[in-house]
């Protein structure tokens, strides 16, 4: 019936904070875009005038007490604000220049940059071993892999209906794995493409885990 005020729609730790301790998280935002790293308690105390860098902490205990700032109890200029813990965690993944979404080829992989992708965003686990291929040709279309895609693998075995990275009887390309009777193959994803059946070893170096495209502004 009765909209909200601002003041009651506040998160409660802003609506109790004081004036002085606004100016304090304004400082420490500013000192910390200038400098590169928070302000010590000497800093603060000189900054506001305190008679003492105790009246400095004071702040900053009251600070973190109401979850605006976090601290490191051992580690000096140690304070973060707690949006910061949430930034995506970016890992640079090894660009290892193209591979066929056609026929195979055979073709030596050199690392040709990198490409920086945010892990939680991609669903990759920590700690994996990734790296990224530019996609070329159209054997792979109907599971939405088109040419010029990037796609991100993982150095990983592979489990039946994954898309992978492989090496066929000395030659490379990007495919679906499946096994029949116990052998492994790989099939396109396009019926103008045959399935990939090894005459001497298949080996996949990497499973597809996304995919990044490129969109094109005309």
């Amino acid at each position: 019936m009765f909209g909200r005020t601002e003041s009651s729609a506040m998160p409660r730790s802003l609506r109790k904070i004081t004036e002085r301790q606004k100016q304090m998280l304004e400082y420490l935002r500013s000192y910390q875009r200038e400098h590169g790293v928070m302000p010590s308690t000497r800093d603060i105390q000189r900054h506001f005038e305190f008679a003492s860098q105790t009246a400095a902490m004071s702040h900053l205990r009251a600070l973190e007490r109401k979850g605006l700032i976090q601290r490191h109890p051992h580690m000096a200029r140690a304070v973060v604000f707690p949006a910061d813990l949430k930034r995506p965690e970016i890992v640079d993944v090894p660009l290892y220049g193209s591979i066929a979404a056609g026929y195979a080829e055979n073709q030596e992989q050199q690392a040709d940059g990198s490409i920086s992708v945010d892990v939680n965003t991609l669903g990759l686990a920590r700690g994996s071993r990734v790296f990224a291929l530019k996609v070329r040709g159209e054997s792979m279309i109907g599971a939405s892999i088109c040419d010029g895609d990037v796609v991100i693998l993982e150095a990983r075995e592979p489990r039946p209906r994954d898309i992978v990275a492989a090496l066929i009887d000395g030659e490379t390309t990007l495919k679906r794995y499946l096994v029949s009777d116990g052998k492994p193959y790989l099939k396109a994803e396009n019926p103008a493409f045959p399935d990939l059946i090894p005459v001497r070893n298949l080996e996949v170096q990497g499973v597809m885990q996304t995919l990044i495209r490129q969109v094109r502004r005309d």
